[in-house]
């Protein structure tokens, strides 16, 4: 599933196995800072005694350390309230029709599949459909005005015979009253089948079009009726 301009779903998701190895702990905490302030103040010299300006300047240094430790502590629970948010807004999208940028159609033993383009200006646009050896099934030409055209294919080909279920290729192409021709990029349809939590956010499962990260949802409901 992939835009005219590259394929921001090859990366989606790239899940990693193995342990996390234990790491030493290597910084001081508050406790450790006070017994070294304490073994130094036992240890000076009281002829030198040390002065109070470097003394508030660590005690200033402990401070912030702490600070970020708490900071970080907030964070982690405010990241982890999204993340819950997340999954019941992904949750609620189980079932329900989505349109999503794709250069696939997916077809079922039944029924037909629908979609958009965003014209440029006025004239016709021509879908051209294949499947996995490049040969073309069928064709589709509409008119459009304007902004946004729907379109929608039977899953029948040229000569009428039903296509295998599966997952086709799609491509538009505008025309305008010039004859000037632009490649439009596709939104399609489809169902939500499920929701994947990965290490970066959630993720739609489409079936016949793969995986879309939520964010690329530009509608809920079907574009055309």
């Amino acid at each position: 599933m992939t835009t005219v301009n590259g394929d921001p779903f090859a990366a989606i998701n790239g899940s990693s196995t193995g342990t996390a190895a234990t790491k030493k702990k290597d910084t001081l905490g508050q406790a450790e800072f006070m017994k070294l302030m304490t073994e130094q103040l036992k240890h000076q010299d009281p002829l030198k005694p040390q002065s109070n300006a470097e003394f508030i300047g660590q005690m200033a240094q402990m401070s912030t350390v702490q600070g970020i430790a708490d900071l970080n502590t907030t964070m982690t629970g405010f990241t982890s309230a999204l993340t819950g948010d997340q999954v019941l807004k992904g949750a609620s999208l189980v079932g329900h029709d989505v349109l999503v940028p794709s250069e696939k159609i997916a077809i079922g033993a039944t029924g037909g599949a629908s979609g958009i383009v965003m014209a440029p200006s006025a004239g016709k646009v021509k879908f051209e459909i294949t499947d996995d050896s490049g040969v073309v099934v069928d064709t589709i030409e509409i008119d459009a005005e304007k902004g946004e055209a729907a379109f929608q294919w039977d899953g029948l080909k040229e000569n009428g015979d039903r296509v295998a279920a599966g997952a086709y290729s799609i491509k538009a192409v505008h025309t305008d009253s010039s004859g000037k021709t632009s490649a439009l990029n596709t939104y399609v349809d489809s169902k939500v089948d499920s929701v994947t939590i990965g290490s970066d956010g959630l993720y739609l499962n489409l079936p016949g079009l793969g995986t879309a990260p939520l964010d690329y949802v530009l509608r809920i409901g079907k574009s055309t009726t």
